[in-house]
């Protein structure tokens, strides 16, 4: 008995095999450089001595430690003034930030709208954080209650009180639909 039973042990070791399983790869991105960090749906405050400047919302941020560059896609910021109240609002496809000097830019379908009703259209635009300047070397046209402007290159604080087109290829004034 102890023979057939040490028979069927061995017979059964010697059926077995080994099975390979092969685990899965997930394939790596095919970027050269990939992000250090990526973060969806994100909110960023910009803050200057307790002072709220602005909020960042972005669908996609790729962040790059080492360059000190973040990427964005589908970009919203409100800005600011020193009391707290909102002044403006800029919307464009992507964008992106420079950690250094902290100056954002703007890229691809971008709007900037007042709060007092002026709105500023080009294709990309910078935030220059330094002096708290909207600036543009491309084609801008801005249409507020009073005027509708359009030229190459533009300079304006957040809230678009002040601002110049420093080429200006059309310019009108709009009429005072008041009744008199």
């Amino acid at each position: 008995m102890r023979k057939i039973l040490l028979l069927m042990i061995l017979v059964l070791a010697a059926s077995c095999e080994e099975i390979k399983v092969k685990p899965a790869v997930i394939e790596a991105s095919s970027e050269e450089n990939p992000p250090s960090q990526e973060s969806w749906d994100s909110k960023v405050l910009f803050t200057e001595r307790s002072r709220l400047k602005a909020i960042l919302y972005s669908d996609h941020i790729r962040m790059y430690e080492e360059e000190r560059y973040k990427l964005l896609d589908g970009v919203r910021i409100e800005f600011f003034d020193g009391d707290g109240n909102r002044t403006s609002v800029l919307t464009s496809k992507r964008g992106k930030t420079d950690d250094i000097t902290q100056d954002m830019f703007a890229i691809d379908s971008v709007v900037v709208v007042s709060d007092s009703g002026t709105v500023v259209r080009t294709d990309e635009l910078v935030w220059r954080n330094k002096d708290e300047k909207i600036v543009s070397d491309k084609f801008v046209s801005i249409v507020s209650p009073k005027e509708k402007m359009e030229g190459i290159g533009f300079e304006s604080d957040a809230a678009l009180k002040n601002y110049t087109i420093f080429n200006i290829t059309y310019h009108s004034i709009m009429e005072d639909k008041k009744p008199k």
